[in-house]
């Protein structure tokens, strides 16, 4: 298998969430490490949280799994009603279609490193419970993110 050169992957430090919800993951960089493999089933990101940022808002998926691995920092698990610390060495995950809306946020003074894993389906929805925002991607595999009643932002 081919050695993935990491510092040849860009950066990606946006989102395709719209204008107004973009601050809460200012500070959150991501490289695509399964996209620099090729990979098609699933995708991995290594990610950073710098203090302060979150790794997005809470959400959950209807198909796609995900499951999220601390290599460096501590971060807080945000999920319904309750709030968790992992650290280097700590892993969580989130089943498809469990109504957990789920998201990491970086409560402390120095960064955090994670991967994250997690299925590629082509026709995902997500929902965002603590604000009006949905997700479907369309026919074209390109993300639509709309308010909860399905009207465009």
């Amino acid at each position: 298998m081919p050695k993935i050169d990491i510092d040849k992957i860009p950066v990606r430090a946006t989102s395709n969430y719209p204008q107004e919800f973009l601050q809460v993951i200012a500070g959150r960089e991501k490289r695509a490490l399964g996209n620099a493999a090729g990979l098609t089933q699933f995708g991995v990101n290594l990610t950073t949280l710098k203090p302060g940022a979150a790794s997005s808002l809470r959400h959950w998926h209807v198909q796609e799994d995900e499951i999220v691995y601390i290599l460096d920092g501590e971060v807080t698990l945000v999920e319904e009603g309750s709030e968790t610390m992992l650290k280097a060495g700590d892993a969580a995950g989130f089943k498809a279609n469990v109504a957990n809306g789920h998201q990491l946020v970086n409560k402390s003074s120095r960064d955090v490193i994670y991967l994250e894993m997690g299925t590629r389906s082509k026709n995902e929805i997500a929902h965002y419970p603590d604000v009006d925002l949905a997700l479907n991607y369309g026919a074209d595999g390109k993300p639509r993110y709309t308010h909860k009643s399905g009207e465009s932002y």
